[in-house]
């Protein structure tokens, strides 16, 4: 059943690409600031109505969580979850790093995740039927050690903002470190190119759609606690290849 879901979800995200991709490189598209300062755009929106009709449509009864419409249902039963647009921030600036992200929820918990890269027309697939990458296997590399994985610092203005110290462990920790945002390191951690991402300030729409994909590719995703994902976890998320290296950062992060 979680592969006839995951088909129709990848479907729906590569099909709802065209609508962020009418707007790339354009002016007008009406950005208003949320609650939290971040920007909000009409391509945000108009995706987010995109994905909620096709949804609509192949499961009339699920109940929708959606960054920008809110929840529809009580999510009690089946639902899905949508961050139409991840990365708006890069969306607006040209950047290609922007993504889409739908999860299939069962009380709370996601067995299939959908991360589509507009831009880059990539589609990443996680159920139980496996990981995929454009319908092609990946899997997260074997590495066990800090000091030999490439790290990923998502957020790390938050990071920075929110513990100096441990930032600053974060920042001296692995044998290459990038600082970056948003769902696609977790997404190339899937594909085996990034070994461990560190995140903050997340909401359930930007992490649960993931923990399918970095579970079925062989990846261990959870919040700093090391608690498996919810829809009421903690906003901090820690992702790795292997569970000696999620283990090894955990204990990084909280010193």
């Amino acid at each position: 059943m979680s592969g006839d879901l995951a088909a129709i979800a990848a479907r729906i995200a590569e099909a709802a690409r065209a609508v962020p991709m009418r707007y790339v490189h354009q002016g007008g598209l009406g950005i208003e600031a949320k609650a939290d300062a971040s920007p909000v755009t009409v391509a945000d929106r108009a995706t987010e109505e995109a994905i909620r009709a096709a949804l609509a449509l192949e499961f009339p009864g699920h109940e929708i969580f959606g960054e920008e419409v809110g929840i529809t249902g009580s999510l009690e039963g089946p639902a899905w979850i949508i961050d139409p647009i991840d990365g708006t921030r890069f969306f607006l600036s040209g950047y290609p790093g922007f993504g889409m992200l739908l999860g299939y929820l069962q009380e709370g918990v996601p067995p299939v995740g959908v991360v589509r890269m507009p831009a880059l027309n990539e589609t990443f697939v996680g159920s139980a039927a496996g990981a995929t990458l454009n319908g092609a296997p990946i899997r997260t590399r074997r590495v066990k050690r800090l000091s030999e994985a490439t790290l990923f610092i998502n957020e790390a203005g938050s990071c920075w903002a929110d513990d100096r110290v441990r930032f600053a462990r974060l920042c001296a920790a692995g044998h290459t470190r990038r600082m970056s945002y948003d769902c696609y390191p977790h997404a190339l951690l899937g594909a085996g190119h990034v070994d461990a991402v560190t995140d903050i300030g997340l909401e359930p729409y930007d992490f649960l759609p993931l923990a399918p994909l970095i579970e079925a590719a062989g990846g261990v995703i959870t919040d700093w606690e090391g608690r498996a994902l919810w829809l009421g976890s903690d906003r901090r998320v820690v992702t790795a290849a292997t569970p000696a290296l999620h283990a090894e950062l955990l204990d990084l992060l909280h010193g």
